[in-house]
């Protein structure tokens, strides 16, 4: 992968994830264009939340970028261009694949039980959070994660299946695209984090905190995406 380890790989990763998702929106069964409105109000009211976090935690150092790996042009906000367009790009790449996921497997159960599920969940990550209380990022992450599930209990329980659906399939990009930002596959990470504030757990070389905080920035999109479409 060393070709690869330059300026432009940040960048090359993201439009890599972008392309296919933009260039099917257009595709006549999905239609995806159609819904943009939409899930940029999803996008929005998620950045609201995640760019704050991002900005802080990056000027404490609790995670940061490999300067090997962005553009030579001045960050904003703390924050390289690149990480700006995360925001944009992932959740516009899963959102795609949730749409798939509905319009080839469309859901007919009502999957009661996924409330239960959420309950559980939602406990067991209240109690680590308090249990790490001193490792910013999991307390954090996992406290946030928690406060939002009630709002997902406002969701249908087919609506929310459909998300854990999605969320599911979406597990292998992600692992492979945060794999890479992440140094799994590469000389070095482009995004560190400072293990001092999350558990030092890893899978591949990806702290287990951000699969809680992929599940929390796609669930925030998808709610506001799903509410916006309502209304339309």
């Amino acid at each position: 992968m060393d070709f690869l380890e330059n300026n432009f790989f940040y960048l090359i990763l993201l439009l890599f994830t972008l392309s296919y998702p933009l260039l099917q929106s257009f595709e006549r069964r999905i239609k995806y264009y159609t819904k943009w409105k939409s899930l940029f109000k999803g996008i929005f009211f998620m950045m609201c939340l995640f760019i704050p976090w991002d900005i802080i935690f990056t000027h404490k150092g609790i995670w940061g970028f490999n300067h090997k790996f962005i553009l030579n042009i001045p960050s904003f906000l703390f924050l390289p261009l690149e990480e700006w367009l995360f925001f944009i790009i992932v959740p516009f790449a899963c959102v795609f694949i949730y749409e798939v996921l509905n319009y080839f497997f469309p859901v007919s159960k009502k999957h009661d039980y996924i409330n239960n599920f959420l309950f559980i969940k939602s406990v067991l990550l209240l109690v680590l959070s308090f249990i790490f209380h001193d490792k910013t990022y999991t307390a954090i992450c996992f406290s946030l994660a928690t406060f939002f599930t009630y709002f997902l209990y406002l969701l249908k329980p087919s609506t929310l299946f459909k998300i854990y659906r999605a969320y599911l399939v979406t597990f292998i990009p992600f692992v492979l695209i945060n794999g890479f930002l992440t140094g799994s596959f590469t000389s070095e990470p482009v995004v560190w984090y400072n293990d001092l504030y999350n558990l030092g757990i890893r899978f591949l070389n990806i702290p287990i905190e951000d699969f809680i905080y992929n599940f929390l920035m796609l669930s925030m999109v998808l709610f506001f995406y799903i509410k916006s479409l309502k209304k339309v």
